[in-house]
């Protein structure tokens, strides 16, 4: 078998002095691309990573960073920004305390209908400022235990504190003349007036099926007997059955001793 010196079998032939320096420079190209760092951003090229480091902390490549932010930023398209709700800054007021109020009850004889009237007095409220006021109810407050049957009406103006009246928990007539407020500039006072609904008195309601009474009612009399009829008739009289051994005897006289 002819083969070339040096080979072993199923193999190619000895490589030449030429064969082994390209491969020898191959090898080291490759081995120089895995040891530079490329910058293609600057197109340059760096022997080592601190070279690279250095590199990207310079001028000139922060120049390019800058200058293809702005190319990518006018090559986008536009798009809206979202809309921020501006948020009035909270201002800081000192209390000076309580206002004086008068609160007045009242009656319609007419109606019915029982009512309030709140005067609360604001001598040294701010400009321009109007008192405002809301109902509250039992749930939402944490000053005093929960309690379904009242409600609160707080008055608030700056530089006030807020005040809170407990009032019965009642439907409010709302109509135009019975409920009104008014903030009166110049004396510095607001007033404000309600009126609370009338209950709807219960009807009568009708007596059971079974013809027992209601619970809680007092028993109802029995009725009295009809008038004008005869008396019954007395019972029959029937006779005591008979003895089954016959009339009872005799006793014997007793002998003395």
């Amino acid at each position: 078998m002819d083969r070339e010196w040096g080979s072993k079998p199923g193999s190619g032939g000895a490589a030449s002095a030429q064969n082994e320096a390209i491969d020898r420079r191959e090898r080291l190209r490759r081995l120089a691309l895995e040891t530079i760092d490329l910058c293609k951003l600057c197109l340059t090229l760096h022997n080592n990573e601190g070279n690279y480091l250095a590199h990207t902390q310079g001028k000139r490549h922060q120049t390019n960073l800058a200058k293809r932010a702005a190319r990518e930023a006018k090559d986008a398209p536009a798009q809206p920004q979202p809309h921020k709700r501006k948020v009035a800054p909270l201002r800081k007021i000192v209390k000076i305390g309580r206002p004086g109020y008068r609160v007045t009850k009242q009656f319609d004889s007419e109606t019915k209908q029982r009512s309030l009237l709140f005067q609360i007095e604001y001598p040294e409220i701010e400009d321009l400022a109007k008192p405002r006021h809301r109902f509250m109810s039992s749930y939402e407050q944490r000053v005093e235990s929960f309690d379904k049957r009242y409600q609160y009406l707080l008055f608030a103006a700056e530089p006030y504190e807020i005040i809170a009246f407990k009032v019965p928990s009642a439907e409010i007539d709302k109509s135009t003349p019975k409920f009104f407020s008014h903030w009166d500039p110049d004396l510095k006072t607001y007033m404000l007036q309600l009126y609370f609904k009338v209950k709807p008195a219960e009807g009568i309601k009708p007596p059971p099926a079974n013809g027992a009474a209601a619970p809680g009612a007092p028993p109802r009399p029995l009725p009295p007997p009809p008038q004008g009829l005869p008396p019954p008739p007395p019972p029959p009289q029937v006779p005591p059955p008979p003895m089954a051994n016959g009339p009872p005897r005799p006793l014997p006289p007793r002998r003395s001793a």
